[in-house]
This record gives C-alpha cells, structure tokens and sequence, in this order.
C-alpha cells in the first residue's frame, strides 16, 4: 500500500524535474523549450499545490483537529511560491533570463525548505493520522 509520504515525495520529484529542464532550457536561452518547460513545471506544481489543499490538508485537518498548525504554515508557503511562479511567468513572457535566473534561485531555496517540511513532517504525520483512510485520500487527490 503506497503512503501519502511516498506519494507525494514522488510528485515533488517529478516537479523538480519539470523546474530542472526549464532552468537548463532558459539558462541557454533557448525561450521555446524554457516557455514549454515553464509552462510544464508551473501546471505541474499548481495541481500539486491544489490536491494538497482541496484534499490532503482538510483531510489532515479533520483527522488532527489541528488547523492552525503545519497545513496553515504550507498553505501560506504556497502562496509565496505562487507569486514567484508568476514573477517568473513574466520574465518567461519578457524572455529576461536574468531575472528568471534570479527567481529562479530564490523558490529553488524555497521549494527544498517547504518540500523537506512537507517530506519530513506534515506527510509523517498524515500517514500517521490518515492510516486507515490514506487510499482514499491518494485516491481523492488522483495520485492512486
């Protein structure tokens, strides 16, 4: 039976990847592939974003009665790392390469901090607290 942790670590794995070939594609400047890539990475990480908060962090939530804990502290990460996904959205359109290099860096930085917390701590703790109910919550979120 596959865990939330492992589930979701995977996902961010596949993320990491996406954001990897738009990085290369971008830093060559090669703004066809780097848009395409982009464009992957960001569709990619906005449904990871969406599955967590529509399903897992209620889910969590419910199970714990714990609302202003770790899933408050993600949500509001998540919204962090959206503004940077825009920022970087416009520098992809303007095809400015050292700004996109430069948000790069930063949600990098973020990303690993947020995705080690989520990896380490909240999917531990769901896996924990969601035992008998984790294949129907990967089921919910499509990861099953």
């Amino acid at each position: 039976m596959p865990t939330i942790t492992d589930t979701m670590s995977a996902d961010h794995k596949r993320c990491d990847e996406l954001f990897a070939s738009a990085e290369d594609a971008v830093s060559k400047g090669d703004w066809e592939a780097g848009a395409t890539s982009f464009s992957d990475f960001h569709d990619a990480t906005e449904q990871h974003f969406s599955k967590e908060e529509a399903v897992l962090f209620p889910a969590f939530e419910q199970s714990t009665g714990m609302t202003s804990g770790p899933t408050q502290v993600m949500r509001m990460e998540h919204m962090q790392m959206r503004q940077l996904l825009a920022d970087m959205n416009e520098s992809v359109e303007e095809k400015d390469q050292e700004k996109y290099l430069g948000l790069s860096e930063t949600l990098i930085m973020v990303m690993q901090q947020h995705n080690t917390k989520e990896e380490q701590i909240v999917y531990v703790m769901a896996d924990q607290s969601l035992r008998e109910k984790a294949d129907d919550v990967l089921t919910q979120m499509g990861m099953n």
